[in-house]
C-alpha cells in the first residue's frame, strides 16, 4: 500500500488487476519472482492457495506484445514454465548474465578502484 499511496502522491497512473493474462496483455515487462514459502511460516495452507496462481507459460506469451520482455530475480520454480526460455522475450538470463558483470565491475572498483 505505501508503494501505490507514493505513487498517487507523485501523480502516476496505476491499476492493479488479479489477472494476469489481461495485465500480460497491455506490458512491455512482465517481472515474475517466486512465491517464498519461508514468507508463510506455520500457513503451508496459504503457501499452497498463492502458489501457481500467476504461471507465466505459453498461453502467457501468446497474449503479450512481441516486443515485451518476461524478468525474473532467479532461481524459478515453477512460476515460469521451461518452455518459456525458448522465447526471445524470456530475458530473465541476460538479466543474471548482465547481473554477473555489474558485479564484476564493482569488485574491481572496491578492489583497485578506478
Amino acid at each position: 500500500d505505501d508503494i501505490k499511496d507514493y505513487l498517487t502522491s507523485q501523480g502516476v497512473e496505476w491499476e492493479e488487476s488479479a489477472d494476469l493474462m489481461e495485465v500480460a496483455s497491455k506490458c512491455d515487462v512482465v517481472y515474475q519472482t517466486r512465491i517464498q514459502r519461508e514468507r508463510f511460516g506455520e500457513r503451508t495452507d496459504l503457501y499452497e492457495e498463492a502458489r501457481g496462481k500467476y504461471i507465466v507459460d505459453q498461453n502467457v506469451l501468446q497474449v503479450m506484445e512481441k516486443h515485451a520482455v518476461v524478468l525474473h530475480p532467479l532461481p524459478r520454480l515453477d512460476e515460469i514454465t521451461v518452455d518459456v526460455d525458448a522465447d526471445p522475450r524470456a530475458a530473465y538470463f541476460r538479466q543474471a548474465k548482465n547481473g554477473l558483470y555489474i558485479r564484476m565491475a564493482l569488485l574491481k572498483l572496491l578492489l583497485v578502484g578506478w
